[in-house]
């Protein structure tokens, strides 16, 4: 048992099919996977939601779930390969890796590409800003309400979405490819703030320190609904059978406690696991 990265070239891919087999003549997926003995996962750089430690192993919440899941299904390692952001779905639908491991949050436009498993986590969002809040940055329309002021976001992000949905200008966003170029935006004094789930912002900033703090955390509403994200593990659309799978360890952890337990590490509580909304739910929309 263990995680460990893979050293995958971009045009690397998984060998095998979906449900319906691959070379194997049938031969499921997790079929396949039991055999070699590894799942591999797809990370960005998000903490404490999916990331590469100083030791160059997988870490953080979601890679943590699936490791323990697929122990569980008889796969005792996961090996990952670190991406940016916006690069993690064509990784999965092109192979390189087997599934998103990164806290994806659930909606329909993502449910038209990948197959999610049922919710593992969520988080109110915040701002990582100058330690004092000295812009008084509260909201996106913070950033509406001044024009001097710059907003990073991850590119293909959820926050990139409520950015433009509460106006942000485009000249107002700087988009990156994960959390350190962030962290390393605000530091130089390029960006005004960083916005992504206020778990992220609050474990970085206790790994790394820094004159920065977290802005009081909450969820956006749009058209007077809360806007409550849910993260869960993503698979190839044609993988419903793993999903299946996985989904069934996945209810079992959260009776159990175990999926606590493995938040417990990386910050989060209870209140950030999941209740009883569903995927089908949150693809619906």
């Amino acid at each position: 048992m263990g995680l460990a990265v893979a050293g995958l070239a971009a045009c690397s891919r998984v060998d095998g099919g979906g449900d319906g087999g691959g070379e194997g003549g049938g031969q499921s997926t997790l079929d396949r996977l039991r055999e070699q003995g590894f799942v591999t996962v797809g990370l960005a750089s998000e903490i404490p939601f999916g990331f590469i430690d100083d030791a160059g192993n997988p870490a953080g919440q979601s890679p943590a779930v699936a490791q323990a899941v697929f122990e569980e299904l008889g796969v005792p390692e996961i090996q990952a390969e670190s991406v940016a952001w916006d690069g993690l779905i064509p990784g999965l639908q092109a192979s390189r890796f087997d599934v998103i491991a990164a806290g994806m949050f659930i909606n329909p436009e993502r449910c038209q590409q990948v197959a999610f498993s049922e919710p593992t986590a969520t988080s109110p969002e915040a701002f990582l800003v100058n330690e004092g809040n000295p812009d008084d940055i509260t909201h996106f329309t913070s950033f509406v309400d001044n024009s001097d002021l710059k907003l990073a976001v991850l590119n293909g992000s959820v926050e990139q979405g409520y950015a433009e949905h509460f106006g942000i200008p485009e000249d107002q966003l700087e988009l990156i490819p994960d959390q350190t170029t962030g962290y390393e935006l605000l530091d130089a004094g390029r960006v005004d703030a960083v916005s992504m789930l206020s778990v992220s912002h609050t474990y970085l900033l206790l790994d790394r320190g820094g004159p920065f703090e977290v802005t009081e955390a909450f969820f956006p509403e749009i058209d007077g609904t809360q806007e409550k994200g849910w993260g869960g593990l993503a698979f190839r659309q044609e993988e419903a059978s793993l999903v299946e799978e996985v989904n069934r360890v996945i209810a079992e952890f959260k009776e159990n406690g175990r999926l606590l337990e493995i938040g417990e590490e990386w910050g989060f509580t209870e209140a950030d696991l999941p209740d009883d909304v569903t995927t089908a739910e949150l693809c619906e929309g």
